[in-house]
């Protein structure tokens, strides 16, 4: 993997989420991790959802205000009933596979949109009334530099992000009127186990050792030849949720490094 840089510095985004509730998918680790505690320091309770109880523990172990909601996402009424009352929502759970498409497991394509479009509109739609009564709400989709650009073997998950940059950007429309704003973030490649369990597959499907996958593959179209870390991501979707940015709904925040500049 390439050598880190310094984190983003903390809490730079000035953010006052006192009295909020911000709910958080795929928050046992890696960009989910970040934006809970991100969203915790900045004074929201954090309902944490993940499908993994030891991950949410060891997170809630780290900060107050952080309330461990263990919900496997293909379980799509759960999934809508967990978001009642929010008023922050970050859909970030995600799930990969490296295949080409007449090698894809048409099952675990299936499982992918569900859990990372489907689920998050069962989010939305659990969300908003809840947000429309009071006026206000943030949602942010963590989409990916996959949800404007396409790459060989991902089909499922350019699928999924591509759809969920449709569906973000219909709730902008429709939640205007009411005070909520919806947008994406979309950052390429995190270091994140999500990304590091790919190199197999990478290296396999492009016939490369898995040391050459990083930067030949992952960091081949941009132009800032580091992975993202999970603090950055973080500290844009707490510039989302802050009143410098209540202007700005329906668009997509890229931190691609400058890939989706070619």
């Amino acid at each position: 993997m390439t050598p880190r840089t310094p984190d983003a510095a903390p809490h730079a985004t000035p953010l006052d989420l006192g009295g909020r509730t911000a709910l958080v998918t795929g928050a046992a680790g890696g960009i989910g991790r970040a934006c809970a505690l991100r969203l915790a320091a900045a004074g929201a309770k954090v309902r944490a959802v993940d499908r993994d109880p030891e991950g949410l523990a060891t997170l809630a172990g780290r900060t107050d205000g952080i309330e461990p909601y263990v919900l496997d996402l293909t379980d799509l009424d759960a999934a809508e009933a967990a978001a009642v009352g929010a008023d922050v929502l970050v859909n970030n759970a995600g799930i990969q596979l490296v295949r080409p498409i007449e090698e894809f497991p048409p099952d675990v394509f299936h499982t992918v949109l569900t859990v990372m479009l489907e689920a998050p509109f069962r989010l939305i739609r659990g969300a908003l009334p809840h947000m429309y009564e009071q006026g206000w709400g943030r949602i942010v989709n963590v989409s990916s530099v996959h949800g404007l650009r396409a790459s060989a073997y991902k089909s499922a998950y350019v699928a999924a992000k591509h759809g969920l940059e449709g569906l973000s950007k219909t709730a902008a429309l429709e939640g205007a009127p009411h005070g909520v704003t919806s947008n994406c973030v979309n950052p390429a490649y995190v270091r994140t186990p999500l990304v590091e369990r790919q190199i197999a597959d990478q290296a396999a499907q492009h016939g490369i050792p898995e040391e050459r996958v990083v930067g030949e593959v992952l960091l081949r179209d941009s132009a800032l030849k580091r992975l993202i870390e999970p603090a950055e991501v973080a500290e844009a979707v707490a510039y989302l949720c802050s009143p410098q940015a209540s202007f700005i709904t329906g668009t997509s925040l890229t931190l691609d490094g400058g890939w989706t500049a070619h």
